[in-house]
């Protein structure tokens, strides 16, 4: 576990294992390295003079033994121009600075690198930010090899500054420290294969967390009998091709006041996605455990919520199973009915998620949410329109959407909001359902939004659409963690805090 602390001046006397200062392209430096260059003599400005070091961005080197300094080293860090010194800048060089020791065996450090201005960096945003970068660069990916494991990095103690305000940082570490919590949870569900990581394993998890948190969590999970009983026929729809059983996970983090309109979040859960009888490619087919990505995010947004115990009412469905080609499958043609009493005719089984998202959209109205927003990995449209720089969002609600867009601004996990008016729904029409799963190529990660939004009428609703965002492909193949960090702002803005 690695604690947190502050400093306000004195950068010479920290006794720390490393300071982590910056150096601009220029050879320029920020006052918090100009500070620890007199101490030692001038030996950082010698160093850059000299060449040996030349402030780009994503550069670092560690200088050990400089004279002056309590610290035994110093890892000087590359911060790019002055010029364009911003929130998102100093928080690469931070995971750079923190990356680069989390590969060796020193144990504690001090964050002291170039700050943008405290209008777009303040003490409450700086160490909130700290505490999550670290959780980054600690994080190792849980595979299963089976030869032995490196070291876990040793990093056990963070100081982080300047800082005027004590409280707002030590409320920002508090923050920053849960959300690295729950950026684990979701990564490390999203990186297990679906051997592993089904639908019964992903109900264990949301009960595990229940059992971790009694006084706040509450967790009820259904069976497919349960679920028939809820005439979910859209989910069990996609699910009857496969032998997995599915699960609809409910899981309530009861933190505000007694009957308030709670945060309802659902997640798409498809644990492996083979594109059922419209079969994908098998190039990268791999990939597609990571289609439990928007469950996974929930289940680590309850975790969010529970580890700061937020003076808020949260709501999370999950609706989990497996979308595989069989005897059984739904086939194209095959036409279903949803809990809404509304009729879906399947034109393309690989338009699944939509399928089990409408019926959890469906159960929410139950609760009488405030506001109500679905993550999933929905379309390769929305990666094409975006790429994996911005998460899509799609909104019956403009209020709602630019909540959330501000607030993954405020989290550095950019999304952008796309259009959602009535042409769109037109394009899903069929000739003998009230309406189709897919409307085409032209807009698909917005058809696909407006699929949704015919279940969500007379509820404040979000949808985003993460495909591009949840994971990277090819040899860095892995989780990202998004968008935990926005969907935590967003929980903890709504809780006042």
């Amino acid at each position: 576990m690695t604690s947190f602390e502050v400093w306000t001046r004195g950068l010479a006397r920290l006794r720390v294992d490393c300071l982590i200062a910056g150096v601009f392209e220029d050879g320029e430096l920020p006052d918090e390295t100009r500070e620890i260059d007199r101490a030692s003599g001038g030996r950082i400005t010698a160093l850059v003079r000299r060449g040996d070091f030349a402030g780009r961005a994503g550069e670092h080197l560690l200088v050990p033994d400089l004279p002056g300094l309590r610290a035994t080293r110093v890892l000087l860090v590359g911060q790019g121009k002055r010029g364009s010194l911003s929130r998102k800048s100093w928080r690469r060089a931070v995971l750079t600075g923190l990356g680069a020791l989390s590969r060796t065996r020193i144990a504690s450090c001090a964050v002291a690198l170039g700050r943008p201005a405290a209008a777009e960096l303040d003490d409450y945003r700086l160490a909130s930010a700290t505490a999550e970068l670290t959780g980054v660069a600690l994080y190792r990916i849980n595979d299963l090899k089976s030869g032995k494991k490196p070291r876990a990095p040793a990093i056990n103690r963070v100081v982080a500054g300047p800082v005027t305000s004590a409280a707002a940082a030590k409320r920002g570490f508090a923050h920053g420290a849960a959300v690295a919590v729950g950026l684990r949870t979701l990564r490390d569900l999203g990186n297990l294969p679906a051997n592993v990581c089904t639908p019964t394993y992903l109900a264990n998890t949301a009960r595990a967390l229940a059992r971790r948190h009694p006084k706040t969590l509450r967790v009820r999970v259904l069976d497919q009998q349960a679920i028939r009983r809820e005439r979910m026929g859209c989910f069990l729809a996609v699910t009857q091709g496969s032998d997995e059983p599915p699960r609809f996970i409910v899981l309530e983090h009861r933190g505000g006041k007694a009957g308030a309109a709670p945060v309802v979040l659902v997640g798409k859960g498809i644990t492996f996605d083979t594109g059922g009888i419209s079969l994908k490619d098998p190039p990268a087919m791999d990939e597609m455990k990571f289609d439990m990505s928007g469950a996974a995010t929930v289940i680590a947004a309850l975790t969010v919520a529970a580890e700061l115990n937020l003076a808020l009412n949260v709501v999370g469905l999950v609706p989990t199973c497996e979308n595989m080609p069989s005897g059984c499958a739904v086939k194209p043609g095959d036409i279903v009915t949803s809990a809404s009493g509304q009729t879906v005719e399947v034109l393309n089984t690989d338009a699944e998620g939509r399928l089990i998202l409408c019926d959890a959209l469906h159960y929410a109205r139950r609760f009488k949410p405030a506001a109500l927003v679905d993550i999933a990995t929905l379309t390769g449209a929305c990666v094409i329109a975006l790429g994996a720089h911005h998460s899509g969002v799609m909104a019956n609600d403009d209020a709602l959407a630019r909540e959330l867009v501000e607030c993954g601004l405020r989290a550095d996990d950019r999304a952008w909001q796309l259009p959602l008016t009535e042409e769109y729904g037109e394009q899903l029409r069929s000739n003998f359902a009230d309406m189709a799963n897919v409307a085409g190529r032209d807009a698909g990660a917005i058809t696909a939004g407006a699929f949704l939004g015919k279940f969500t009428r007379g509820m404040k609703w979000a949808h985003m659409d993460i495909a591009g965002t949840a994971y990277l492909s090819g040899a860095q193949k892995g989780s990202t963690g998004r968008p935990i960090g926005l969907l935590s702002e967003f929980l903890i803005q709504r809780a006042g805090r």
